[in-house]
């Protein structure tokens, strides 16, 4: 329970002012970590010093200023270098990296890449609103096809990155989405985020209330969001819809919504989500759902075991200090050759 935790909500909170614009969708995903933390903190035993958030530049990237916590604002796309060098320094530290869809698909998109591909274990959490806001509007790597902004005044002509595609498709063991201003479901996300040995990768559909507003706006309609979005858990039935009367299932090579109890199909013909299943077919095709053909899935897509970077550099170390000659720095100075000046 709560009331058990070691540490509150409060402890996490900076008191620093909170400089977003009124309306912006980060203010949810602030709320939503400080929420989480407590909880983490209580099943992992951590104490609040293990705690280090990292950034790159964006709106988002003033998160670690309203952290109570070890905290680096690092430059646009270096986030994941900084981000590994601290959890390969200290391997026992929980390393968060707070990141935009700019600032991770751009210019830092190498970066991402292999940090997904490399499995260290960070939990990076990618703020996706279609734009870039820190710099006044000009469309992002996620920005839809046709966009009209700063600098697509006639409408992009590029297609966007599908950010769940791109993580499995660089081998990640774990793809999350929530929607910012549901904080329940994006707290529940950090908590399975953090418990996962690995790089972990939480998109955030997040609303730029200046240059973007309402982009994620099909989804986070009150009125219809049960219609338009699934949200899956491990283990259960992919039910969706106000009366929790659609479901998903396999035909053939692809992805079906179904009315339940029309046309055959029962409950037991909807599929049940296997979150740790280890192929990345179904989790491939649940990242890349979208409305209006489909309802966009929410929830932790993807969570599989697989042995991390930082772990194995640990365990190289702890192999060649077997047999190594160098044992410290002395070692390693006055190894070979040497000369009195």
């Amino acid at each position: 329970m709560a009331e058990n935790f070691k540490y509150a909500p409060q402890d996490f909170k900076s008191d620093q002012e909170v400089r977003w614009c009124p309306g912006c969708g980060d203010h949810f995903v602030l709320n939503a970590v400080q929420k989480a933390l407590p909880e983490v903190s209580h099943i992992l035993n951590y104490d609040i010093e293990r705690y280090v958030f990292v950034s790159g530049i964006g709106c988002s990237s003033r998160f670690p200023y309203y952290m109570k916590t070890y905290g680096f604002h690092g430059i646009h796309g270096r986030a994941p270098a900084i981000a590994t060098g601290i959890k390969c320094a200290n391997p026992t530290l929980s390393v968060w990296q707070i990141t935009g869809d700019g600032d991770a698909l751009a210019i830092g998109g190498n970066h991402f890449i292999h940090a997904v591909r490399r499995n260290i274990d960070i939990n990076i959490l990618l703020f996706n609103n279609e734009i870039y806001g820190l710099t006044k509007g000009q469309y992002s790597p996620t920005s839809k096809l046709g966009s009209v902004t700063k600098t697509s005044p006639f409408g992009t002509v590029e297609h966007p990155f599908r950010p769940g595609e791109l993580v499995i498709g660089a081998q990640g063991k774990f793809f999350a989405r929530s929607l910012d201003i549901d904080v329940k479901l994006t707290s529940e996300i950090m908590v399975e985020a953090a418990k996962h040995d690995g790089t972990s990768v939480v998109e955030i559909l997040q609303n730029c209330v200046i240059y973007n507003d309402r982009t994620h706006g099909v989804l986070s309609d009150k009125e219809n969001r049960e219609d338009r979005v699934i949200t899956i858990r491990h283990g259960e039935k992919m039910v969706f819809g106000k009366n929790r009367d659609k479901g998903l299932i396999l035909s053939g090579l692809s992805l079906k919504v179904v009315n339940i109890g029309q046309g055959g199909f029962s409950i037991d013909d909807i599929l049940t989500h296997d979150a740790f299943e280890a192929n990345p077919g179904v989790h491939m095709m649940l990242a890349n759902m979208t409305y209006p053909e489909y309802p966009v899935a929410l929830g932790v897509i993807r969570n599989v075991t697989e042995t991390t970077y930082d772990d194995n550099v640990r365990d190289q170390v702890l192999e060649v200090m077997k047999t190594a000659k160098i044992k410290n720095v002395d070692d390693l100075l006055n190894y070979g050759d040497t000369w009195d000046v």
